[in-house]
C-alpha cells in the first residue's frame, strides 16, 4: 500500500507519521485490498483537521475529522474510516454472494 501524508500549515514530524501508520494498520487488518492512502493533516486557528482518502478495488473512501487535538482528530478519523471499510467489505460480499463457491467441494450428481 502506498501511503502519502501531507501537512497544511503543519510540519509532519516522524512521531506523527508513525502514529498515523499505526492507526492505519487497524484498517488494513479488516481489509487488505487497499491500493493507496492519502492523509492530509491541517491546522486552522484552534481547530486541527485530519482527512484521509483511500482507494480500494472499485471505489474510493473518504473521511475527515476536526478536533482541538490533532491526535484525537486522527483517532476519530480512523474510527470513521474503519466503519466505512467494514461497510464496503459487507457490500462486496453482498454483490458477489457466489464468490466463495470456488472454495466449496463439487456436489455429487446422481
Amino acid at each position: 500500500m502506498k501511503l502519502a501524508i501531507h501537512g497544511h500549515h503543519l510540519e509532519v514530524t516522524p512521531p506523527l507519521r508513525k502514529y498515523v501508520e499505526e492507526k492505519l494498520e487497524r484498517v488494513r487488518r479488516h481489509f487488505d485490498q487497499v491500493i493507496d492512502a492519502d492523509v492530509q493533516l491541517s491546522v486552522e486557528k484552534l481547530q486541527q483537521k485530519a482527512e484521509i482518502t483511500i482507494r480500494v478495488s472499485g471505489s474510493a473512501l473518504h473521511a475527515e475529522s476536526i478536533d482541538g487535538d490533532l491526535y484525537a482528530a486522527i483517532d476519530c478519523l480512523m474510527d470513521k474510516l474503519d466503519r466505512q471499510v467494514i461497510k464496503h467489505k459487507d457490500r462486496m460480499k453482498k454483490n458477489y454472494p457466489h464468490a466463495s463457491l470456488k472454495h466449496q467441494q463439487p456436489s455429487e450428481a446422481d
